[in-house]
């Protein structure tokens, strides 16, 4: 039998950790991206006998998490605020049992202590399988007590913000790279949330809304305290032809003139954060981009542009509208990086053109917990540049990126050779376009962030642990 152990301390009481984990979203929020798991089916809420059934995608991104193997988890010996017990009662190990238990420190703050028993697969090879387990392991609860430690001190500082209690929002794009995290942030955080979504509707929680047809149950969004619209066509795949340029324009516009007018019609006191990109700022060289920074010139600039009026009708009725310039959002599920990590993984990575074009990114979770605030911070309307304080040039990204993955990165991409790839006009504006932008407004809200320096966020991301560890 081999033990596993850690724990960390968390800025809160141990009844709000406890809590935390027994509210909706939980499980979703603490998987790493890296893992591949899929729940299946759930018996309820966190409670005494309560059971989770998941497959576990073993071959990573190669193959889906339904191909892999069936793991049923039993939750027992459930006592708040001190804790529980999560049991394998079906799986690939021989035994597994995790125990969570939580002790106060003071009235402000608890340690959340990990102490996982198991015994690996064909007891025989334990003595191989058991130093891979706790590598995985320890991987693994990096990752967890990162996302514990900075959802907490970021909902508690959204509470000093906006106030306690339980808000409703509703989210277009729920399925997508932030959305999909976003739901369970929210929901951990003790929030309702309303899916908007093209299909007709399954569930109670989900309410139709089709752009392409201008469908939208505007009543439905009476009692919605705030609407986050993040939904449109995916910028980075596919030749910019014609019609795709198209779809990447009319997909936001008329998206979020759609939610706007509906919530001027019948938002009462609602509040819409429509994202936005810093695509809006387009090539400016070295400049400082402050919020207050005009648009440039550009396809992207002017989609932003655009994108960014058509909220207008809501401001004008009274509701407050934000508009959310998000950077580069750093996670191998989407965007760049899952891009980038196979060719950086194999050695075949290096500087885009000169290098000299700055990158304004932010990691994936400080991006979701910036939009909740923003959601529920009713002092913040207008354009908030959602980025880390410290954009890089492509040059520092790209030596960065091959440090975390342990490779060289001595194969430079040409400009010439990225647009006969990707096409002139689409690898001039998402590879050599310099956007320098500040989170001025961030910064002057107190946002938490929890990765302030690029390497500290792509190892979260990633999963990469720093060599002096």
């Amino acid at each position: 039998m081999a033990r596993f152990q850690r724990r960390v301390r968390v800025p809160v009481p141990a009844e709000a950790l406890f809590d935390w984990h027994v509210n909706d979203g939980a499980f979703e929020r603490l998987t790493p991206p890296w893992e591949h798991v899929q729940v299946t089916h759930r018996t309820g809420p966190l409670r005494e006998g309560m059971r989770a059934t998941m497959r576990v995608g073993v071959l990573g991104p190669l193959a889906p998490p339904w191909l892999g193997p069936k793991w049923v988890a039993e939750h027992v010996d459930v006592d708040p605020p001190r804790g529980f017990i999560d049991r394998q009662v079906e799986g690939p190990f021989s035994k597994w049992e995790h125990q969570h238990r939580i002790d106060a420190d003071g009235d402000d703050a608890a340690w959340l202590h990990d102490d996982i028993e198991f015994e690996p697969p064909l007891p025989p090879l334990g003595r191989v399988g058991t130093p891979i387990v706790r590598a995985k392991l320890e991987r693994m609860f990096d990752y967890r007590h990162a996302i514990t430690v900075g959802d907490l001190a970021a909902q508690r500082h959204l509470r000093s913000r906006a106030g306690g209690g339980r808000r409703t929002l509703a989210i277009s794009g729920a399925s997508g790279l932030l959305g999909s995290a976003l739901v369970p942030y929210l929901t951990t955080a003790g929030h309702d949330v309303r899916r908007l979504v093209r299909r007709p509707p399954e569930r109670d929680d989900e309410i139709h809304f089709d752009p392409a047809t201008g469908h939208l149950d505007g009543a439905a969004l009476a009692g919605v305290d705030a609407v986050i619209h993040l939904a449109g066509e995916n910028v980075g795949d596919g030749r910019w032809r014609a019609d795709k340029k198209r779809r990447i324009l009319e997909s936001r516009v008329e998206g979020t003139r759609l939610l706007a007018d509906a919530l001027a019609a019948h938002g009462d006191g609602a509040t819409l954060v429509s994202a936005s990109g810093v695509g809006y700022y387009g090539h400016r060289g070295d400049e400082l981009l402050s919020e207050e920074s005009g648009p440039g010139a550009g396809f992207l600039a002017e989609v932003c542009r655009v994108w960014e009026d058509a909220a207008t009708s809501a401001a004008r009725a009274g509701v407050r509208v934000v508009v959310a310039r998000i950077g580069v959002v750093l996670t191998p599920d989407g965007g760049a990086l899952e891009k980038l990590r196979l060719p950086f993984s194999l050695g075949l990575g290096g500087r885009i053109g000169s290098g000299d074009t700055w990158m304004s990114w932010i990691g994936h979770q400080d991006a979701v917990r910036a939009l909740a605030l923003l959601a529920l911070d009713r002092s913040v309307a207008g354009a908030v540049n959602v980025v880390a304080p410290h954009p890089v040039q492509n040059r520092t990204f790209v030596r960065k990126l091959a440090a975390v993955l342990r490779r060289p990165a001595l194969v430079p991409l040409p400009q010439g050779a990225a647009e006969l790839m990707l096409g002139h006009e689409r690898a001039r504006e998402l590879l050599f376009t310099s956007t320098r932008a500040h989170p001025g407004r961030l910064l002057d809200l107190g946002f938490p962030f929890q990765h302030l320096d690029l390497e500290p966020a792509l190892r979260h991301g990633l999963g990469r642990r720093a060599p002096s560890r």
